[in-house]
């Protein structure tokens, strides 16, 4: 296994943003990586709880939960989002998740008004495929991984790449990983709002993350990556000509400070598969489970104007303006991931091909605003 150099540190860095700019939205991770292992959980938790969506685009998708959020349902509120490899198997990490959640009396109320403990918590899961990547097809997440990724779950969370569930990722023949960004909205009117939109892809693609003409990422904008030299992009396209394994997945959240309803976050979700039909290529396929979550924090709220078309103030326009922050911040958190990726394994890292795409040191990369 690769050992992370100094750079790898800096892109984690990287003034990209991070779904934790989102306040009061933690992340935690727990995994494991060598002697058979090369899998792990990934847990967005979030403690006062948000509203919640989905949007599930993938012909393989394995998910817990997703019909919960659908808007006609009944919950309206939860506490955590568990992402993890382990395929079908490693759904069991969320029952750590949902323990973990009930310790703390976090989840719907089922109980008598005074019976504090009478919760059931509602967590939504989405898996990678990863079986077998270190050798082991039996060694995959149970509930004790996703137990210990919500308990170490924090708002300050610099921890990106070859971790939680993005250990045992792959994108089209590179190693994947976990990424995030964030971006921030101005809501116009007498008083603008600023609304605050943040993302988290675990990027394990059939397709791939990396432009094979250019050598970087489709979606590079915020990197401040340089060109790779011919020699470099003649070694990317080797390697992006192998066949990722056959089943494969991109999961993730958006997730924002603005009040939103089920139908608006699930529509947030919906249109944040524009940004990872962007960042990774083909996407969407008979072989991949895409599943994009959502989360409204409730911080923010974007008014009930009236519907009008787009160049009239309106909830409808303001909302627009979150859409499309969302499929750009997804787009930049999926290339994210792949820079922030180490190589474990056989299955190299973008960096290690491509060294020459380093930025500058002590060059600054540019943030969405």
């Amino acid at each position: 296994m690769a050992t992370p150099d100094l750079f790898a540190d800096h892109i984690s860095a990287l003034p990209v943003g991070s779904i934790t700019d989102v306040a009061g939205v933690r992340v935690g991770h727990h995994q494991r990586a060598g002697r058979g292992w090369q899998t792990g959980t990934t847990v967005v938790y979030v403690p006062r709880g948000a509203t919640p969506g989905v949007s599930v685009r993938g012909g393989g998708p394995g998910t817990r939960e997703t019909d919960a959020l659908q808007p006609q349902n009944l919950v309206q509120t939860i506490h955590a989002i568990c992402l993890t490899g382990g395929s079908a198997f490693g759904l069991a990490a969320a029952d750590g998740v949902a323990a973990w959640l009930e310790e703390r009396s976090l989840g719907f109320p089922v109980g008598p008004p005074d019976d504090l403990l009478g919760v059931v918590p509602v967590v939504p899961a989405a898996v990678i495929f990863d079986l077998g990547r270190s050798g082991r097809f039996d060694h995959r997440p149970s509930a004790d991984f996703g137990r210990r990724a919500i308990a170490s779950a924090r708002a300050e969370q610099h921890s990106w790449g070859s971790v939680g569930a993005g250990t045992g990722a792959r994108a089209g023949g590179l190693q994947g990983g976990v990424g995030t960004a964030s971006t921030t909205v101005e809501i116009p009117g007498p008083t603008p709002l600023i609304v605050r939109v943040g993302a988290l892809a675990v990027v394990n693609a059939n397709g791939s993350a990396i432009d094979p003409e250019t050598a970087l990422p489709w979606a590079p904008d915020r990197f401040g990556l340089r060109s790779p030299n011919e020699r470099e992009r003649r070694r990317l396209r080797r390697q992006l000509t192998g066949q990722a394994a056959s089943l494969n997945t991109t999961i993730g959240i958006v997730a924002t400070s603005a009040a939103l309803s089920k139908t608006e976050a699930s529509k947030m979700s919906d249109v944040a598969h524009d940004g990872l039909a962007r960042a990774i290529r083909p996407a969407h396929s008979m072989f991949d489970g895409d599943t994009i979550f959502g989360l409204a924090t409730g911080e923010h709220d974007i008014g009930d104007l009236p519907a009008a078309m787009r160049s009239t103030p309106s909830r409808q326009s303001a909302l627009n303006l979150i859409l499309a922050a969302a499929a750009d911040t997804f787009a930049a958190a999926c290339a994210h991931a792949v820079l922030t990726a180490t190589t474990l394994g056989d299955t190299p890292a973008y960096f290690d091909l491509c060294t020459s795409a380093r930025p500058r040191p002590g060059g600054r990369t540019r943030s969405a605003q």
